[in-house]
This record gives structure tokens, sequence and C-alpha cells, in this order.
């Protein structure tokens, strides 16, 4: 009689134990080619088993951490070490990591604290000694720059309540940066803002007090018919106009061709935009008494002046419909 047919038994699915082994040893073969973004995928793949082994679960939190670490990405390899360290609080690997991890975040009195755990599971264990010793002493370092730091900024921060002192006692307004579509305009110390003194121009020129007290502006000239500037980094408050005048103009500039831009041939204006309308200066008259007039408003931390030649066409046209108050 025939023998029925042998019927191949079905073999059982592997466990998800033997599943996230298989995915450590994928991970593992990566991890030892520098893969580690693959290494990273599997053994995620392996912890998405869930299986009930605390061990290996904590060995594929360490090993990912490892490769998540040498990608760069810290916070990641340290949530790692710390769900390996719940897992299994004496995996040594896992503590070093976490240590490492809040080195490179500069959390340096956390670096020691994991530092200390790790030494209470190995108290000669090398590389924890060697890094709790650096964490310390980037920790002092620290504690010291940011000393160093408190003081400074209460230093100018001083210097700038001294500085805001000296313009509000001279009567100087100043427009703040505006924090909406309107300027504000404000000659109350507690109203000025200690950052309103950032500069526009190029050089990053801020007003200042010099040894002997006196206020030193940034000033910037305008020259609209030929669409030039020039600045002065620091005008002192009692210089006149015409001296600089003479220091600029000692030399013809390039762009005047027509050669009328003599000190004697120059007047010199600001401009109320709020009115619209001109103020003609005395360029006998020093900075600070410009500054002090009850329409100059100092914007941007910077005073500006506006120079034409004397009865030129280009000057005649620009002040067609502007109110002009000359001197």
């Amino acid at each position: 009689p025939l023998l029925p047919p042998r019927v191949a038994l079905p073999c059982p699915p592997p466990s998800p134990a033997e599943l996230a082994r298989m995915y450590k040893n994928e991970g593992n073969e990566y991890f030892r080619e520098r893969d580690y973004g693959r290494a990273v995928v599997a053994y995620t793949e392996g912890l998405k088993k869930k299986c009930e082994d605390p061990e290996l679960n904590a060995v594929l939190h360490t090993n990912r951490g490892a490769a998540q670490f040498y990608l760069g990405n810290y916070r990641s390899a340290l949530n790692d070490a710390i769900q390996a360290k719940k897992l299994k609080p004496t995996h040594l690997k896992a503590v070093i990591r976490g240590a490492l991890c809040h080195m490179e975040l500069k959390n340096f009195s956390e670096a020691i604290a994991w530092c200390e755990e790790g030494l209470r599971i190995d108290s000669k264990e090398k590389k924890l000694v060697e890094m709790r010793a650096k964490a310390d002493k980037l920790k002092r370092a620290e504690e010291r720059d940011a000393r160093k730091a408190k003081v400074m900024k209460k230093k100018e921060q001083c210097q700038k309540e001294i500085l805001l002192a000296a313009i509000k006692e001279r009567n100087i307004k100043l427009v703040l940066e505006p924090s909406n579509e309107e300027e504000e305009v404000s000659d109350g110390l507690a109203e000025i803002s200690l950052d309103g003194f950032h500069s526009d121009n190029a050089t990053g020129a801020k007003v200042h007090l010099d040894a002997d007290g006196n206020l030193n502006w940034p000033v910037l000239f305008l020259y609209p018919e030929h669409e030039q500037t020039d600045f002065i980094a620091a005008f002192h408050e009692n210089s006149r106009f015409i001296d600089h005048l003479m220091v600029m103009f000692a030399e013809l500039p390039p762009w005047d061709l027509e050669r009328k831009y003599l000190p004697s041939n120059l007047e010199l204006y600001f401009e109320d935009e709020e009115r619209t309308e001109m103020y003609e200066l005395n360029p006998e008259h020093t900075l600070l008494q410009v500054l002090q007039h009850e329409r100059y408003f100092v914007k941007a931390g910077t005073p500006t002046v506006l120079a034409f030649v004397k009865r030129s066409p280009f000057s005649k046209k620009y002040f067609s419909g502007k109110k002009v108050h000359r001197l």
C-alpha cells in the first residue's frame, strides 16, 4: 500500500525577541561599517517589536544612542541613554553615553551627575573619571564667564544711563525706533530704550561721552544734488559746523565738477519731517546749539544735516512746496 505523502509542518513565526535580536545584529553590522543612519533604522525596528526582554531593549536603546551620537544628534542620543538606564540602571555603556551627550550639549552639571552615577557602578572607569574632571573644569569656567558677563553688562548699563542722563540734561530730543507705524519722540529718561543707540551708519559709530563729559555724535552730511554723503564718526558737541566744513572741503570732492562746494558757498539745513519744513542752520553754531533747537529730533542715534550750494537752481527746486525757515 502507498504511504500517504508527508505534510511539511509550518515553521512557527519568530518571536518578538528573536526579531529584535535580528535587527540588533543588523544594526551592529551597519554600525561597524559606520553607516550610522541605517544602524539607527535597524535598532528602531528592533525596538518596535516590543519584546519583553528589558536587557535586550536596553542594548537596542544604547546602540541606537551611539549611532545617533555619531550622527551629531546629541539630544536623541541622550533620550536613548535615559531609556536604556531606566531599563537597566547598571548599564555602564548607557551611563557613559549619556554623560558624553551632556558634555556635547554643554550641560556640565548634568554630565558630572551622570559621571558620578557611573562611578558608583564602577569607581575605576577611566572614561568617567577623566570626563568628570573635564566637566568640572568646564563648569567652573562657564560660571566664571557668566559672572564676568554679568559685571560687564551692569557696567554697560550704568554707562548708558549716564549717557542718557547727559542727553536729557541738554534737552536733546530723540526719536525712538518705531514699535508701530508712528514714531515716538521721547525726552524722558525712563521712556528711552537703552538699545535705541544702535546706529544705522555703516561704521556702527554711536554717541558717547568723552573723558571731559562732553558728547560726541556720529553726524551724517547729505548732498542731495549729487546723491553723496559725508560721515563724521565723532562730532564734538562744542565744535562748529564751519570748522568741519573747512576740513571736509579743504580739497574739492571728485564729484564736484563745477567746483561749487566751497565752505563759504554752502548752506546747511535740517528737515522737520513731521511738518515737512526746512530749517537753515548757522554754520558758526555748534552741534549742541543745533541739537537743542526746538524742532530738531535725533533719529536712529545719528544727527543728519543737508548741504546745498547757495541759491543754486537745484536748491530752489528742492525747497519748492516746503516751508523754509531761513536765518
